[in-house]
């Protein structure tokens, strides 16, 4: 890093300290703080979908995944075809009901104890995967940038993890979701140019495209888009299994990218909104991904040295910190770096505000009700740094996880397929049948949950060598993780199903509007109003750039 370097990521900060103040003018009740007044457009919904999605987890974790493992994860980088189903499917009954949070849309379709379940979920969540992941994949970067700034390495790693955490939660205390959205619009152009860069240098020095495939082409296997169902890591059919539920669970029903939507001005801004975000979605795979194959065909020419495990292993999740140190020129490396901070701020800033709002939505004003707006929203600034506090204390379990298998990218898709699966379920069949009711939600979720956190105990025993192989416990441990999020997706619609025919329905009258069979009339003609043409070709050229990636990717091998 040199002064030019730092004088750029300097320029950086400043733009975002005067967004901050910007939006810290009115912060005065909780539609102000947690949903931006409910006055975003479109654009800067689109914008803040796709960099609240895109952290550093996926910036680092993602190079590291195509490095280790080819193309087979780029599955969970072409959900944009799923933010077409939160457009067209969700948000409409989302925006209808005027909720903050989505346990409290739960509430209003089932019951408080749903509500309840979802909000404690999504807290554990979000501490096992998004705050100790983003912030450990930034640790990354500063490890490898600056390190003996520190002292040392580990130093730098350390000091990296804790001042992003720091100066992060200070703008989101005081700026609240305007500022977390309106610095992800900015964030998003330096993420599409930082590393629209660093591809374009990978293969400047690589020597172009085809020299990319045919780097690649003597390890086929390694680097396919579709895998053997014999493939231990990445069988085909587990992988079409899981990625759909656990993008339905992050783009559908997650606060953490759904608030987004419901800050939106209105209905058809929210729509265009999560169409936009669809359309950014399409392009990580080609930005992010494939560097990670560049750096991997860089190093077997001899081009650039990436650090090894014990075992002598490639460590994936260093190749883009380290093509960012050894390829970029001076100044453009200040620029990539910004962006990689860009990343992990944008992350862990919605993050804080999702956890800040479900904590004061869900349960704090549950808790003790009547409350004035300034006082929770106070609460909600409290609860933010409570969070942080215990993702910290898991970074160093999940760091062992990471190192110790396909890296970060898949230890973050394997933790999440065993939290969506009841909560995709409940969201789905509670929108397409009246008939499933408060009971068989609750008991699905509260099944779901159990088992899940139940397999990713025993699976983290078993991976950091606490069992033995052998024995019933170590094949649970040992059961491919993506399989075993269609299992439990299985057991959840199961119980929820059962469970609400055991029992009685919910009155007509408290579910109207909210199931596709019970909309009314003038809920269809305001859904009707709220797209057009636009909307519609916006969708196919989503729809379409999906279908080609996934044709060439197939065969480019």
């Amino acid at each position: 890093m040199t002064p030019l370097d730092w004088l750029i990521i300097a320029l950086y900060f400043s733009v975002l300290v005067g967004i901050v103040w910007w939006s810290s003018r009115k912060q005065d009740t909780t539609a102000d703080y947690f949903l931006a007044g409910r006055d975003v457009p479109w654009f800067a919904v689109g914008a803040s979908l796709f960099a609240s999605n895109i952290g550093s987890e996926h910036i680092v974790g993602l190079a590291g995944s195509g490095a280790n493992n080819g193309m087979a994860q780029a599955h969970w980088e072409l959900h944009a075809w799923i933010m077409i189903m939160l457009a067209w499917i969700f948000v409409p009954f989302y925006y209808r009901s005027g909720v903050f949070t989505m346990p409290e849309f739960l509430e209003r379709r089932f019951d408080s104890r749903s509500r309840w379940v979802l909000s404690v979920v999504s807290l554990v969540a979000y501490v096992l995967t998004k705050v100790s992941v983003t912030v450990y994949a930034g640790a990354l970067v500063f490890r490898t940038l600056l390190p003996d700034t520190f002292g040392s390495p580990d130093n730098a790693f350390w000091v990296g993890a804790f001042a992003t955490v720091v100066a992060t939660g200070i703008y989101t205390v005081f700026g609240g979701l305007r500022a977390v959205v309106w610095t992800e619009v900015m964030q998003t152009v330096l993420l599409l140019l930082g590393s629209v860069f660093i591809t374009w240098f990978g293969l400047s020095a690589l020597g172009g495209w085809g020299e990319l495939k045919a780097a690649l082409s003597a390890d086929p296997g390694r680097f396919a888009l579709w895998r053997p169902n014999s493939d231990p890591n990445f069988p085909w059919l587990g992988v079409m299994i899981a990625s759909p539920i656990i993008g339905i669970w992050y783009w559908c029903t997650d606060q953490y990218i759904v608030q987004r939507t419901l800050s939106a001005r209105n209905l058809k801004e929210a729509r265009r909104g999560a169409i936009w975000g669809g359309f950014l979605k399409v392009w990580p795979v080609l930005i992010f991904l494939v560097p990670g194959m560049i750096g991997y065909a860089l190093q077997q020419k001899g081009l650039l040295q990436i650090g090894v495990d014990p075992d002598g292993r490639m460590l994936g999740d260093m190749v883009f910190p380290t093509m960012v140190a050894e390829l970029l020129p001076v100044g453009l490396r200040g620029l990539v770096v910004g962006g990689l901070l860009s990343a992990l701020m944008s992350s862990l800033a919605s993050l804080f505000n999702s956890c800040a709002t479900l904590f004061t939505v869900d349960i704090y004003e549950k808790l003790r009700p009547g409350r004035s707006e300034k006082h929770l929203v106070g609460v909600g600034r409290i609860a933010t740094g409570v969070v942080v506090g215990f993702g910290l204390l898991w970074i160093p379990i999940m760091k062992t996880m990471a190192e110790g298998n396909s890296g970060l990218y898949d230890y973050l898709q394997n933790v999440q397929g065993f939290l969506a699966p009841p909560i995709t379920a409940v969201f789905l069949l509670g929108l397409a049948w009246r008939r499933i009711n408060g009971n068989g939600a609750f008991w699905g979720l509260i099944t779901g949950f159990v088992l899940g956190m139940a397999k990713l105990t025993v699976q983290t025993s078993y991976q950091t060598g606490g069992l033995e192989p052998g024995g019933l416990l170590a094949a649970i441990g040992a059961f491919n993780g993506y399989y075993f999020s269609g299992v439990l997706l299985v057991i959840s619609v199961a119980t929820i199903v059962g469970v609400s025919l055991a029992t009685a329905p919910q009155e007509e009258a408290r579910i109207r509007g909210l199931t596709f069979d019970s909309v009314t009339p003038e809920q269809k003609a305001e859904n009707r109003a709220s797209w057009g043409w636009k909307e519609a070709a916006g969708t196919a050229v989503v729809l379409g750039l999906v279908l080609g990636l996934y044709l060439y990717f197939s065969f480019w091998l």
